[in-house]
Formats: structure tokens, C-alpha cells, sequence
């Protein structure tokens, strides 16, 4: 109760600046003065995080309690119209991030002291770390485009040092190019959609941008004349362009998969609640725009939806146990964006939320696998570790159990409720998204359990050595995996109705009534969470994934694997989804390639021959020879000196005499 009435006594805005500034200060702590503290460098970091997550819980019951902010903190500089403030949006949906963000974050740093434990950068990683929070917390909080940009574009760098945190592995750091290119590509779409929004509306402020929405809905623009387009609607997609590379949605999905080259805590950190959410986020932030667009809303239904699909499918051939588990964050985001696609913001806040604690424990109950297994990844070289990892074991079957969508656990109700929503939409292409997302429910289960049954159950299949030294992971490692189970199970059914039906959500959301599948969904089940259980017990969705985790079992515990005759008859399929789809052989192939060739030949030409041949080497050559010319003209002889005067004499006097006279 003190410590209540002792921030009530505070200036709210010390309490909001402190939220992002103290993981910032952590990483400043970390980074500048880690060769002094050495293997204590993850204090400050760790003290910084901690401020931020209980002055977060502290903003969401204040919030709770009806109180919101909306203002500047300062003014960083004006240029003509344009005021370039730094300022915070505090609402509903803000606090459901900040705690989120920072909850996760918190656990990924007690994680990392024993994971991290003996690295020769162990410092510098928990300055990446905290400086990573502090960027999304940045985004998170932004009343401005400007300053969401900045968050934006700092999540993404700070993302590349830490993919390429191991450097000297040379796959670590095309991993961190590749993110940080691709992430480019969409961020240059949604930079052109935020230049266009202070075009057409001359600010860069939220509400006032929000507030000029209406006035754009039927106003066009033409690239080719007599072909008018939609301001909204290209803004909409535009800044979906963005969402699409942050949030790793096909085709600019690449980037994500690689991303496992970094450290285990950071593949959680941004995989589970940050980088890759920020796109969720940011549509959810812009319901405003989005809703006067049908078509930018049946974009990114469909996209979603074949990301759902497609990208899970991916999963089930592969055999690194944190590139199955990125390709489960794949398929998740694109139910999250199937979810914006159909208007049901809250439902995809709300499995944003519930996947934030699941895929996070998954990712760290998977790093305390890899260390105990001496670094090795690959599931096919594991086997039989619950005997020797009961608590790893247990946290990584609820894990498990919360993605592929088994009740009660978290991952149940988000993913039923945004399936229900797509069911009850009416926007074009819908029917076909729908089937997408349940035989995505399939696919989980099935990629999911195939890598727990080969990871913890049948026989030991790692060597001896490696089998003489397994254990469990010490504390510090299984501590937060135990915490982050906690909400793996119970947020599902604590937070249904706040947030994914959108009551506590519904101030900070802009849904029209027509397009508004959650509360239609709702009107089915009565809006009761008992009607919703039963009705998604007896749905397609839940029996499938039982299904996915009953073939699981039957190939990989009773059978020991696929049998050769349907591994043949599989066989193109497995191909195709090994090469995944063709997307990384067409990018290497045309776009590096063809900016290669492009390159060279823009250095060819442009380099050698124009400005070297031409414009240096010409210049020169082209003095040297009018030098070569004129010097012709000294002789050294006084007559011919004299010549030319009397002729320039004669022109000069005729010129007076025949113009001027």
C-alpha cells in the first residue's frame, strides 16, 4: 500500500519516462563499463528491466482505473510545419504491451546469466539485450509517427547486432544482413505510408491524424490518369508493408528462420514479445485507418492466412529444434494478422499476448535442451531427455500443449477465438482463410509434437559422451521457464474477456459495427467463456491438432519414424518444403544476383567510364590537349607578336565601324 500511495505522489510523467529510460540506463551501465564488472554485468540491465516491468503493472492498474495519458514530454526540433516532439500514448492497449514487453524481457534476462554464463561477451550481450527492450518500449509508447519510426527502425538495428552477436561465425553474420535487408524493404514501404499520412494530413500526431481519418475516406489520388486509387486504402497497404517485414509475413518471412543464428535468450526475446509483434502492434494501433479500407483488410486477411499455412508446413521438415520453433512463430503471426484482417484487433492483441508466454517458454525450455545437449540442435540427435530434464520436460510439454491450441491452456482460446472471427467475417476471401487457419491446426500439432516426442521420448540417440553429461539446467535457467508456465496456462481464460472481446481494449480500438467478426462471433456463443469452451471442443480446430498429436505419437514413438513407402510417396512434397517454396533460391538468384550484375555494371559504366574515363581523367586529358594547342601560339617571335595585334585592330575597328557606326 506504501509503495501505491508513494507513486500516486509521483508526476505520472516521471513514472512513464522512467519505464523506457531505466532498461536504457541498464544497457548504458552494461555496455560502457562491462570490462570492470565482468561477470556482474547483467545487474544493471537485470535492475533496469525489473523497474520497468513493476512501473508497468503499476501504469495497467491505473489504467484500469480509468487513467490514461496523451501528451509531449518535449519538443526535439521544428522544421516549417513541422513539430518533432517525443511524447507518450498511455491507454489500454499501451499497458497490455508494456507488460507483455517487459515481463518477457524480464525473464530472458534471468535466462541469460546462466545461459550466457563464461561468454567473452557476456556484458555487451546484456547491454543488446536491454537496449532492445528499451526500443520496443520506445515504439510501444509513441503518440507520433516520428517517434514510432524511431522505435521502429532502433528494434531492427539493435536485432541485427544481436543475430550477428557471435561474429566470428560467418552464417551469424549473413543471418544479421539478411534481417537487416529484408526488414529494410519493408520499412521503406511503411516510411513512403507515413510521408503520405503528413501529406494528406500535415501531422505526424496520432490523434490528430486519427481525427482527419474520416475526411480521407472517399478521397483518391491517380499514378495513371483515368485509374483513381484510394489515399486510405494505399496508405493502408503501405504501411502493412512494414508490418510485413517486422512481423515476418510472406513473402518478406525470410529473414526470421535465419535469425536463429543469434544466442537462444534473444531468438526468445524476439521472436516471443518484441521485434516480430511490433507489425501486430502497429496495425492494431492504426484501426483507424485499416477500417476504412475493405481492401487493405482483405490483404492482409489472405496473407495472414497463407502464412498461417504455409510456413507451418515448413516446419515439419525441418530438424533444428529452434528453426521448427521460428517456423511455429511464423504460422502464429500469421494468425495474428489473419485475426487484424477480419477487424478482430482484440483477438489478435490478445494471441499476441498468450503466444508472447508459450513461444517464449518454448524457446528457452529449447536452449536449456541445446545446453545440456553440449550445443547440438538437432533433434534427430536427441531422444529420451525427460529421464534426465523433468523440469525442462514438463515446461516444454505445456508449452506444447498451449501452441497447438489444447484446452485449458492459453493458446486454446486465442487461436479458437480468432479462427471464430474469421468464420463470422463477411469480407471477401474469408471462406478461404478459414480453411487455411483449421488445417493450420493440423499442421501445429503435428510439427509440435513431432519435436517433443523426438526430443524428450523413444531412445537416446545422442553419443555416449554427450549422454554421460546430461542434466538438468541449473536455476537460473529453469526458474523463469517455470515462471513463464504460470501464464502459459492460465492467461488464456483470465484474459478472455478483457482483451480478447475487447472490453478493456475497446477505447483504444476503432472497429465499425459492420465489420466487427469478434462481437459477431460473440452473438453465437452468447459472449459466455463456458459456451466458448464447449463450442470449440466440439469444432474441427481442436480435433485436428488432436489429431497432429495423435500421428505424432504413431510415427515417431510407436514407429520410430515415417515408413519408407510413405517417406517415397511424400517425397516431392518433402522437397518442396526443404526448398522452401523457392523463396530464398528467387531472392539469391534474381535479387542478389540482379543487384550484383546491376552493381558492377553501374560501376563499369558509371565509375570507370563516366567518371573516371570521362569526367577525371577526361578533364585532365582535356586540358592537357588545349594546353597542347594554345601553346602553339606563344612563338617567342616579336613579329608574329605584332601580327596578331594589328589583325585584332582591324576586327576591333570594323566591329565599331559597321555595328555601331
Amino acid at each position: 500500500m506504501w509503495l501505491t500511495d508513494w507513486l500516486n505522489g509521483l508526476p505520472p510523467m516521471w513514472i512513464y519516462l522512467l519505464i523506457p529510460l531505466a532498461p536504457l540506463a541498464g544497457a548504458l551501465v552494461a555496455g560502457l563499463g562491462g570490462w570492470a564488472l565482468r561477470g556482474k554485468a547483467h545487474r544493471a540491465p537485470i535492475a533496469g528491466v525489473t523497474v520497468a516491468f513493476l512501473l508497468s503493472l503499476y501504469v495497467l492498474y491505473r489504467v484500469m482505473h480509468g487513467i490514461t495519458y496523451y501528451g509531449d514530454v518535449y519538443t526535439w526540433g521544428i522544421l516549417g510545419h513541422l513539430r518533432v516532439s517525443v511524447g507518450f500514448d498511455i491507454d489500454s492497449l499501451t499497458a497490455v504491451m508494456l507488460v507483455v514487453v517487459t515481463f518477457v524481457s524480464l525473464c530472458v534476462h534471468v535466462y541469460t546469466i546462466g545461459y550466457m554464463h563464461g561468454d567473452p561477451g557476456y556484458a555487451r550481450f546484456f547491454s543488446y539485450i536491454a537496449l532492445f527492450t528499451f526500443s520496443m518500449l520506445m515504439l510501444v509508447m509513441a503518440n507520433s509517427f516520428l517517434q514510432l519510426f524511431f522505435g521502429w527502425e532502433a528494434v531492427g538495428l539493435v536485432s541485427y547486432l544481436l543475430i550477428g552477436f557471435w561474429f566470428a561465425r560467418e552464417s551469424a553474420n549473413q543471418a544479421s544482413l539478411k534481417a537487416f535487408i529484408v526488414n529494410r524493404v519493408g520499412d521503406f514501404g511503411f516510411l513512403v505510408g507515413i510521408a503520405a499520412i503528413y501529406h494528406y494530413c500535415g501531422s505526424l500526431d496520432y490523434r490528430t491524424v486519427f481525427a482527419r481519418i474520416p475526411d480521407l475516406a472517399g478521397q483518391t489520388f491517380s499514378l495513371v490518369p483515368g485509374h483513381p486509387w484510394s489515399v486510405l486504402t494505399w496508405i493502408a497497404i503501405l504501411l502493412f508493408v512494414g508490418a510485413m517485414g517486422k512481423s515476418a509475413q510472406v513473402p518478406l518471412h525470410v529473414w526470421l528462420p535465419e535469425s536463429m543464428e543469434g544466442p537462444t535468450p534473444i531468438s526468445a526475446l524476439i521472436h516471443a514479445a518484441t521485434m516480430v509483434t511490433a507489425g501486430i502492434f502497429m496495425v492494431a494501433r492504426m484501426s483507424a485507418i485499416y477500417e476504412q479500407s475493405a481492401t487493405a483488410l482483405t490483404v492482409i486477411l489472405l496473407v495472414g492466412a497463407i502464412t498461417a499455412l504455409f510456413m507451418g508446413l515448413v516446419g515439419l521438415v525441418q530438424n533444428d529444434i529452434k528453426r521448427i520453433i521460428a517456423y511455429s512463430t511464423l504460422s502464429q503471426l500469421g494468425y495474428m494478422t489473419a485475426a487484424l484482417g477480419v477487424s478482430a484487433f482484440s483477438a489478435a492483441i490478445f494471441h499476441l499476448m498468450t503466444h508472447a508466454f508459450f513461444k517464449a517458454l518454448l524457446f528457452l525450455a529449447a536452449g536449456s535442451v541445446i545446453h545440456a545437449m553440449a550445443n547440438e540442435q538437432d533433434i534427430r540427435k536427441m531422444g529420451g531427455l525427460r529421464r534426465y530434464m523433468p523440469v525442462t520436460y514438463v515446461t516444454f510439454l505445456i508449452g506444447s500443449l498451449a501452441l497447438a491450441g489444447i484446452p485449458p491452456l492459453a493458446g486454446f482460446f486465442s487461436k479458437d477465438l480468432i479462427i471464430e472471427a474469421v468464420s463470422a467475417s463477411q469480407l471477401p476471401g474469408a471462406r478461404l482463410a478459414e480453411c487455411m487457419l483449421v488445417a493450420g491446426a493440423l499442421v501445429t500439432g503435428l510439427y509440435t509434437f513431432r519435436m517433443f516426442f523426438l526430443v524428450f521420448h523413444g531412445r537416446p540417440r545422442m553419443d555416449e559422451q554427450t549422454r554421460s553429461h546430461l542434466h538438468e539446467s541449473p536455476w537460473v535457467i529453469t526458474v523463469p521457464l517455470a515462471v513463464l508456465a504460470v501464464p502459459a496456462v492460465a492467461s488464456g481464460w483470465i484474459f478472455f474477456s478483457p482483451v480478447g472481446l475487447g472490453h478493456f481494449l475497446a477505447s483504444s480500438l476503432t472497429i465499425r459495427p459492420s465489420l466487427n467478426s469478434v462481437a459477431e462471433a460473440a452473438a453465437q456463443w452468447h459472449g459466455s467463456m463456458a459456451a466458448f469452451v464447449a463450442d470449440g471442443l466440439g469444432g474441427w480446430t481442436f480435433w485436428l491438432a488432436v489429431l497432429g498429436i495423435a500421428l505424432a505419437f504413431y510415427f515417431y514413438v510407436l514407429r520410430d519414424g515415417l515408413p519408407a513407402s510413405l517417406q517415397t510417396i511424400l517425397a516431392p512434397a518433402v522437397w518442396i518444403l526443404r526448398w522452401k517454396y523457392g523463396f530464398d533460391a528467387f531472392n539469391q538468384a534474381v535479387l542478389v544476383r540482379g543487384v550484383l550484375l546491376l552493381g558492377r555494371r553501374f560501376w563499369h559504366w558509371g565509375d570507370e567510364k563516366v567518371i573516371d574515363g570521362l569526367v577525371v581523367n577526361g578533364t585532365a586529358q582535356g586540358v592537357g590537349r588545349a594546353a597542347l594547342s594554345w601553346r602553339r601560339l606563344q612563338t617567342g617571335y616579336i613579329y608574329h607578336y605584332a601580327f596578331v595585334m594589328i589583325i585584332g585592330l582591324i576586327l576591333f575597328m570594323t566591329y565599331f565601324m559597321i555595328w555601331r557606326g
